[in-house]
């Protein structure tokens, strides 16, 4: 019996093109300005180092530890500091009104529809839990953070790593059976699947399936809860 569903974002929850083409230029363009404005502030101060250490290179200016970030944005690096930082300028974006939180119909349909059933809804996902607070705290269908009952990022550990997903249903307090993993992203539905996760690969357009050793669905509406 599924007790809880655990979600992944990009490509599952929210169109991929929504991170790609509209948050990731958004941080990027205003990386070096932030970084710099902000350098002297306490958190910001603490992940400036975090990069410098990450890169071994205690020397780095803001200017420089900015520039770093920009290349890690383009190489796509899941990086905690470089996602904590994503998600301050993120935020100014939502409450300046530049962009809302991309989310699609059905899954906020079948999220409320879940969560009334009694089954707790979780996310994990690359991008920190601030940035995911942000993305479901302002969508088109309103405040969605109160159908969660906890996040998870890159902190708890590596997305395609089976000890994250071991680490998260610790932390939830149930058996990895009972629950349901979402994503379209194969290796990560591998490592859920191999602690014992329920997985269901979501096959919305423009994700690579690769081969079927997954549930599959075309969006929320065609996954099945009765595991």
């Amino acid at each position: 019996m599924i007790r809880a569903i655990l979600t992944d974002i990009e490509g599952t929850t929210s169109s991929i093109s929504f991170v790609k083409d509209v948050l990731f230029p958004y941080s990027r363009a205003r990386m070096m300005d932030f970084v710099t404005r902000h350098a002297d502030d306490p958190e910001v101060a603490t992940l400036l180092e975090e990069v410098r250490s990450l890169c071994g290179k205690k020397e780095l200016s803001a200017a420089q530890v900015a520039e770093q970030l920009i290349h890690w944005i383009d190489e796509d690096r899941k990086s905690a500091p470089l996602k904590a930082l994503q998600g301050m300028i993120w935020e100014e974006g939502y409450r300046n009104g530049d962009f809302c939180g991309h989310i699609y119909e059905d899954a906020v349909r079948k999220l409320r529809e879940w969560k009334a059933q009694g089954i707790d809804l979780y996310v994990f996902s690359s991008g920190s839990v601030h940035a995911q607070k942000l993305l479901f705290g302002h969508t088109e269908y309103g405040d969605l953070t109160p159908l969660f009952s906890g996040y998870f990022d890159t902190r708890t550990g590596p997305k395609q790593e089976a000890e994250s997903y071991r680490e998260i249903a610790r932390r939830i307090g149930l058996p990895p059976a009972s629950i349901l993993f979402l994503s379209d992203t194969p290796g990560e539905l591998d490592a859920a699947k191999s602690v014992g996760f329920l997985t269901c690969q979501l096959e919305r357009e423009g994700t690579d399936s690769g081969p079927a050793t997954h549930n599959r669905a075309a969006d929320f509406d065609d996954i099945n809860i009765s595991q």
